[in-house]
């Protein structure tokens, strides 16, 4: 009997085992199918934010300018880690809004369109209406600001930092809302994986990329101070370039918003979303049919993004002089 007893006991424990083993290798799967669904989103999602990281990366890294040169990778460190705190802010609130009002989303997601086409289109106007005194005269004060031993430079970079951090918040705000929209309808773990994903991503990212931009020159002088002739070559290319990269980045970066954020605007109107879907369609049907698809469907996103980014200025230009009026009549 006990002999019997026991070999039902480990034949029981052997078919548990079994059943473990089992749904480990289901579990196993699943993970496997959640991480790479993950792993999807998360690179659709930074497609998308694409035109957000180019703004941003010329946006933060003309904020350093002016800082003395041996302070520039702590600055750049500090806004850094004021973006982490503004992503750690973003975050939850974004799936706090997808859990209890995910109605909100797809008028957060137009919202953030029409503010990076707003955007675009003010830095537009802004190089075609208004001189370049006012930036020059602001990087002579900055260079005053530097040699003045008077000037509190501990201040000075507290402003700088200020207001790059409260740059980065829009800027972090309209990546965690394009994000949230492409993780919409996926469970709460995977929105949770891709929203810090891409918010660390991004962070380390633009960051990242402006602490070596800011520091190019630095690399050419250093070149150019060495006895090689290839050296002093590539130091004089590197500083020479220095300059053309940070316009072509703002360029990049405001075509990108136009794209972004007109896109984010199409998908949101059915209807006009329907006639550039059929408008790339058609173009679909020429010669090398895929690349002219695309490029009519990304060429009438960015067209209603610059007729939105217009409207929106001339919006809050209105009323930026009715204010001003009322003001003046008090």
């Amino acid at each position: 009997m006990a002999a019997g007893s026991l070999l039902a006991l480990l034949d029981d424990i052997a078919t548990i085992l079994d059943d473990v083993a089992v749904m480990t290798k289901v579990a196993a799967k699943k993970s496997a199918a959640m991480a790479d669904d993950v792993s999807v989103m998360t690179k659709v999602a930074a497609q998308k934010t694409a035109g957000v990281l180019g703004d941003d990366l010329a946006l933060n890294a003309q904020q350093v300018t002016g800082v003395s040169a041996e302070r520039e990778i702590p600055v750049v460190w500090a806004v850094a880690k004021g973006s982490m705190v503004n992503k750690a802010i973003l975050v939850p609130a974004a799936l706090l809004i997808s859990a209890f009002a995910p109605w909100a989303i797809t008028p957060l997601l137009m919202i953030g369109g029409a503010f990076l086409c707003f955007e675009g289109f003010e830095k537009i106007a802004h190089k075609f209406l208004h001189s370049d005194s006012k930036d020059a005269a602001e990087h002579e004060s900055h260079a005053q600001a530097n040699a003045n031993p008077a000037v509190d430079l501990v201040a000075f970079e507290k402003d700088k930092i200020k207001g790059a951090v409260r740059t980065d918040f829009i800027l972090s705000a309209e990546i965690i809302a394009i994000t949230l929209g492409t993780v919409a309808t996926a469970s709460f773990a995977q929105q949770v994986a891709v929203l810090t994903g891409i918010a660390v991503i991004m962070t380390v990212g633009v960051y990242g990329l402006v602490a070596g931009i800011v520091k190019l020159d630095d690399l050419g002088l250093w070149l150019n101070n060495k006895r090689s002739a290839a050296a002093k070559a590539l130091g004089t290319g590197i500083i020479n370039a220095a300059p053309w990269l940070m316009k072509f980045l703002s360029v990049a970066g405001t075509a990108a918003m136009f794209l972004v954020g007109g896109g984010i605007l199409v998908h949101g109107v059915p209807a006009l979303h329907h006639a550039v879907e059929g408008a790339g369609a058609a173009a679909g049907t020429w010669p090398a049919g895929a690349l002219w698809g695309g490029l009519v469907s990304n060429l009438l996103n960015a067209v209603v993004g610059i007729v939105a980014g217009g409207l929106v200025v001339a919006v809050v230009t209105a009323v930026q002089k009715m204010r001003g009026k009322g003001a003046a009549a008090h």
